[in-house]
């Protein structure tokens, strides 16, 4: 019985510390990036930890007010929530249409077959997504080959 207190203590205790990065990732995203512009641009841009680091530091010498210590923790929130997605067609419609309500966390760990994503995504054109009828196919291979 030890044991397995131990374990809950050390998952409860693991848990605590990523959900704290996140909340701070994001807070010093919020007063550091939201102080010139709004989110879409970072919702859409999709780059890896190197292009997160190289727009992190452009954005520094523009003047955003971010702390040397507090730059690799929002580049890990940054590249854990807005990280690259496999090239393919499809993958701008998703970038400019999904995440217009969803990070990419919550896109990526929606792994179900290509069925579901098509209810996924009739069920998203339901309340309001904005995808064409052409874009519809092409988006629903990407997410059914990409994430199942």
């Amino acid at each position: 019985m030890k044991i397995a207190a131990v374990l809950g203590f050390v998952a409860v205790a693991a848990f605590g510390v990523a959900a704290q990065d996140t909340d701070k990732g994001e807070g010093i995203q919020n007063a550091a990036c939201m102080n010139c512009h709004d989110l879409r641009p970072i919702q859409t841009a999709s780059y890896d930890k190197d292009g997160w680091t190289m727009v992190v530091d452009s954005m520094i010498e523009k003047g955003a007010d971010v702390k040397p210590a507090d730059k690799p923790v929002l580049v890990d929130y940054l590249f854990k929530n807005h990280g690259p997605l496999p090239d393919g067609k499809g993958k701008d419609i998703l970038l400019n249409t999904c995440t217009v309500c969803h990070d990419l966390s919550r896109v990526r760990a929606h792994r179900v077959s290509p069925e579901e994503w098509e209810e996924t995504l009739l069920a998203m054109l339901n309340e309001g997504a904005m995808l064409s009828d052409q874009d519809l196919p092409v988006l629903l291979a990407y997410l059914a080959r990409t994430f199942r």
